[in-house]
């Protein structure tokens, strides 16, 4: 069984804000890449366990959930790190998280409390790292944000045993944005007749 943890910048870090943004389909185009070339090494069961938070958790998650249909080895789970979690977000936002968690194969908060201190978060990490073989995360050390913090543990658990940590920089995110702005164009031009 392979275990991946999936997470990276939240939505307004990449000031992406509507699942129509072209920003979004960048990052989803790159997760499917990266989730595609890992599944496609055996067929041993492999779990993508991702959180709750708006941006790359929760497009991570979807993208995960649309790979199910190609590889019956993907199962997917989200975990959250408190019991209220998202309760301050907007009804949109709060229907948006219960609609994936409804999906997921496995979903359950680290601690059940609603929130009380930071604590919890770094109980979350905690249990993040030691339920996961390696990380995959977008995020560019060149700009931190709050990810930072997941970044900065998971290098030091790597320091001490195997744990690889696979990022997507913003140079990776900008590649893909070329090609995929190419493919739209060529697809414009073919549906014009050229």
């Amino acid at each position: 069984m392979r275990r991946l943890w999936l997470t990276g910048y939240r939505s307004y870090e990449l000031n992406a804000f509507g699942d129509d943004d072209p920003k979004v389909t960048i990052v989803k185009r790159v997760l499917t890449q990266r989730l595609t070339g890992l599944l496609e090494e055996d067929d041993d069961e492999f779990w993508v366990i991702t959180g709750p938070q708006l941006g790359v958790e929760q497009w991570g998650a979807a993208v995960a959930l649309e790979l199910k249909a190609d590889f019956h080895q993907l199962k997917v789970a989200m975990m959250l790190p408190f019991g209220d979690f998202g309760q301050q977000w907007n009804a949109a936002n709060r229907d948006r998280l219960v609609n994936l968690r409804d999906r997921v194969d496995f979903a359950r908060e680290v601690t059940s409390k609603p929130y009380e201190s930071p604590e919890q978060l770094r109980l979350y990490q905690r249990f993040m790292l030691d339920h996961t073989d390696r990380l995959l995360m977008v995020y560019d050390p060149d700009h931190p944000g709050k990810p930072k913090y997941d970044y900065q543990l998971a290098k030091k658990y790597g320091d001490q045993q195997d744990y690889p940590v696979d990022l997507v920089d913003f140079d990776e995110l900008q590649e893909a944005a070329v090609e995929w702005g190419e493919e739209q164009r060529e697809r414009k031009l073919a549906e014009q007749g050229y």
